[in-house]
């Protein structure tokens, strides 16, 4: 699906590199979240999936990247957008259009898709993300939860693959940002969408992610599943990460000698967890 070989890149008129000898691989279905302190070069990372890197951002670039078994370097924009959608951090800066059918509508149209494909397309995709009652709203007029479920919308009209993510919901509150990870949810377990977010929000990928990836200085630094990467919350911490509490609240029963099984990912699974441990007199 998405495969790094060796792959270093330096940003133009930069000397230093900012992304590291990157081999990665990502399968069709993952659900994969990707952390890290400021600068640790993950928008740099998703830049290098969608092809932004290097056919609109230049520099020096070392090895590989391979999207649906396209090198990237060979590759348009154009190409890689029939396999990877990109959503960004303001959604201000992605829409275009004054309403919301017409939003979606755009990119389709620039492929020359046939006028009954694009009306069925946008249809779908509507439904996919629970907001086809907001078809024909004037898109100034949509809460910022609404307006990134409309660029997610228009992401997914092109069929891609993959949806790679940039801080969907760096503007959102709690209930808003929830939403677009529930949303993703569907995406991922009902229509197989290969979902790749960088958040700063652990709790929520957390409980929504399978895989974590943990970056800092320009390289990977852990990568596995959600519970074993969370287990290394002294790391974490080291690095500015919040932990969830739940993952610290698991911390402190293991070391107290209470608790020795795997860590919850989220707070229902956390609070069976502790009833179980209160149930079985302290200790599991």
């Amino acid at each position: 699906m998405i495969q790094f070989k060796n792959l270093s890149f330096s940003y133009e008129n930069s000397e230093v590199m900012t992304i590291h000898n990157i081999d990665l691989k990502i399968d069709k279905g993952e659900f994969v979240g990707i952390i890290g302190p400021s600068g640790a070069g993950k928008s740099t990372l998703v830049s290098l999936m969608n092809g932004v890197i290097p056919h609109h951002r230049r520099g020096d670039f070392y090895g590989a990247v391979l999207v649906c078994g396209k090198d990237t370097v060979d590759s348009s924009c154009g190409e890689l957008s029939h396999f990877v959608g990109s959503v960004f951090q303001d959604p201000e800066a992605q829409i275009i259009s004054t309403e919301v059918e017409d939003e979606i509508a755009f990119g389709l149209e620039n492929l020359n898709f046939p006028p009954g494909e694009i009306e069925k397309r946008i249809t779908e995709s509507l439904r996919m993300v629970g907001i086809e009652h907001l078809r024909h709203r004037n898109t100034s007029a949509l809460s910022g939860g609404q307006k990134q479920r409309v660029v997610i919308a228009a992401a997914i009209a092109l069929r891609p693959q993959i949806l790679v993510l940039d801080e969907p919901t760096s503007e959102l509150d709690p209930a808003g940002s929830r939403q677009i990870f529930s949303t993703l949810k569907h995406l991922n377990e009902d229509y197989g969408i290969t979902i790749i977010i960088v958040e700063q929000k652990v709790m929520l990928l957390s409980e929504f992610c399978k895989r974590f990836m943990v970056m800092d200085q320009g390289r990977i630094i852990l990568d596995g599943p959600t519970g074993e990467i969370l287990k290394h919350n002294d790391k974490l911490m080291e690095l500015g990460i919040n932990c969830p509490r739940v993952v610290s609240l698991t911390r402190l029963l293991i070391d107290s000698g209470l608790y020795q099984g795997d860590y919850p990912t989220d707070v229902d699974t956390a609070e069976k967890m502790v009833r179980a441990l209160i149930k079985s007199g302290g200790s599991l």
